[in-house]
C-alpha cells in the first residue's frame, strides 16, 4: 500500500464595477487581464488532463504493489500524484472562485467557497460510510480481520460510537482517505487566502513560505485520532495549495519569462536526473553505496507528511518541464484517446471518491486471488475503465443538465468552470 519513498519518509478581486471604482487601492493588473482573458466558459484542459492523470495514479498507488505501480511517478523521483492533484486544486479554485469575487463580490464568492466546502463534507462522511461497510463486509464474509488492521478501522470497530465522532471531526481516517480532509481544510480558508491575494498576492505567498517554514521550525501539525497526526499536514501542504492559487491569480503569467529560460529547462532536467538515481538506490540495493553518506544524512528522511521542500522541489521541476514542452492550445487535447483523463479531471470528487472503493475492491481480490502480473493489469485497468466510464456518465448527466438549464434560462453550477474547483 506505500511505496519505499513513503517508508524512508517514517487583477483586483472587486464585487461590482461600482465597488472597484471606489476601491482606492486596487489589485494588480495581472489578475484583472488573468480574468478578462477567461470569462468565458472556457476550460483549461491541461489542468483537466493532469487532475485526471492524477486520479489514475493515486488509485494505481493504492492498489498492492504490482507491476502497474512501476508506471506511476514516485517511483522515479521525489514527489507523487498527491502534489499534482493539491496544486491543480489550489490553481482551479482560485480561478474560480477569485473570478466570482470579481463579478460577484467577496460575500458572494465566500459563500459560494463554503457551499463547496460542504459538498466535500458530505462527499467525505458518505466515503466513510460506505468504505466501512465495505470493508467491514469483506472481513466478516471471508472471515479475514487483517482486512479491517491494514485499512485502518480497528479502532472504529471497538468504539463505533466515539471514533464516528471523530470522524465527522475529521480526525479519524482509515486509510487511503487522507487526501479528502487535507481538501476540505484548504478550501475552507480560501476565501482568506483570495482576500489576501487581493490585497498583495506576493505578500501572500510568502506568508505562505512563512508559515510553511514555522510549520517546520515548531513542529506544527494537527493530531489524529486514535494516535499520531495527520498524514498530510495542513500547515505544509497549503504552500502547494497557495502557490497554485497565486499562478492561476497572474503569477505564471509572470513568471512565464523565468519558464521559458534554458537556465530553467536545464535545471530541472538536472534536478530530475539526481531526483531518478537517488530513488534507485531504493529499489537496486547494488547501487547503494554509490550514495555518499553526507547525502544520505543531509537529504533523508524525504518526509511526506510535512511536504518535504526536495517533494516540492521535484514537483516544479515536473511542472516547468511541462508547461514548457505542453502549450495551452496542443492539438493533443482534443484527440479521443485523452478525453477519458479529461473527462475524470473534470469530476475529480466523485471520480476520486469511485478510486477509493475500487482500490479496496482490487486489494481484496489480489489478496485472495493468485493471479499473478496477469491479475494485476486485469485489477489496474478494470478501475481505470470504470472511472472513466463513470466519468462519461458524469458529463453526460451534467451536459444535459445544463441544457436543460439554458432553457428555462437558469445557469448551471459555476462552481464546477474552468476545471472543477
Amino acid at each position: 500500500m506505500t511505496s519505499i519513498a513513503d517508508r524512508i519518509a517514517a487583477p483586483p478581486l472587486a464585487g461590482t464595477a461600482n465597488d472597484a471604482a471606489q476601491d482606492a487601492a486596487p489589485a494588480p493588473a495581472s489578475l484583472v487581464q488573468v480574468m478578462s482573458l477567461q470569462l468565458g466558459n472556457e476550460r483549461e484542459l491541461r489542468l483537466d488532463l493532469f487532475r485526471g492523470l492524477a486520479l489514475w495514479l493515486i488509485y494505481i498507488d493504492h492498489l498492492p504493489s504490482n507491476l502497474f505501480t512501476w508506471l506511476t511517478i514516485r517511483n522515479y523521483g521525489f514527489s507523487d500524484a498527491t502534489e499534482i492533484f493539491i496544486f491543480i486544486s489550489g490553481y482551479t479554485a482560485a480561478f474560480v472562485y477569485g473570478r466570482a469575487m470579481l463579478e460577484s463580490g467577496f460575500v458572494v464568492a465566500t459563500a459560494r467557497i463554503m457551499r463547496r466546502v460542504w459538498q466535500i463534507y458530505v462527499a467525505h462522511v458518505f466515503l466513510f460510510t460506505i468504505f466501512l461497510a465495505e470493508i467491514s463486509y469483506v472481513a466478516t464474509s471471508f472471515e479475514n480481520p487483517l482486512y479491517t488492521e491494514e485499512m485502518g478501522i480497528m479502532d472504529f470497530l471497538k468504539q463505533p460510537d466515539v471514533t464516528i465522532v471523530q470522524a465527522l471531526l475529521l480526525r479519524f481516517r482509515p486509510v487511503n482517505m487522507d487526501v479528502l480532509p487535507l481538501y476540505i481544510v484548504l478550501m475552507f480558508f480560501l476565501p482568506a487566502i483570495l482576500w489576501l491575494m487581493k490585497w498583495r498576492a506576493d505578500v501572500t505567498l510568502a506568508l505562505s513560505v512563512l508559515l510553511y517554514a514555522l510549520t517546520w521550525h515548531y513542529d506544527l501539525y494537527l493530531s489524529a485520532y486514535p494516535n499520531g497526526y495527520w498524514a498530510f499536514n495542513p500547515f505544509a501542504w497549503q504552500l502547494l495549495f497557495v502557490f497554485g492559487a497565486w499562478c492561476a491569480l497572474g503569477g505564471a503569467r509572470r513568471m512565464s519569462r523565468v519558464l521559458a529560460s534554458p537556465v530553467t529547462l536545464w535545471i530541472s532536467i538536472a534536478y530530475l536526473f539526481a531526483a531518478f538515481c537517488v530513488t534507485m538506490t531504493w529499489y537496486l540495493p547494488q547501487l547503494s553505496p554509490l550514495m555518499p553518506r553526507w547525502l544520505e544524512q543531509w537529504m533523508y528522511p524525504i518526509d511526506k507528511t510535512d511536504l518535504d521542500v526536495l517533494r516540492f522541489a521535484h514537483f516544479l521541476a515536473l511542472a516547468a518541464i511541462t508547461v514548457r514542452f505542453l502549450p495551452r492550445d496542443w492539438s493533443g487535447l482534443k484527440s479521443p484517446w485523452l478525453r477519458p483523463l479529461i473527462l475524470c479531471g473534470q469530476h475529480s470528487l466523485e471520480i476520486f471518491c469511485l478510486g477509493v472503493f475500487l482500490a479496496f475492491a482490487g486489494h481484496f481480490i489480489l489478496a485472495e486471488v493468485n493471479g499473478g502480473a496477469m491479475l494485476h493489469g486485469i485489477i489496474s485497468i478494470s478501475g481505470i475503465l470504470i472511472m472513466s466510464a463513470a466519468a462519461w456518465l458524469f458529463s453526460w448527466y451534467k451536459s444535459n443538465a445544463d441544457k436543460n438549464a439554458s432553457r428555462k434560462g437558469t445557469s448551471g453550477n459555476a462552481d464546477m468552470a474552468g476545471g472543477g474547483a
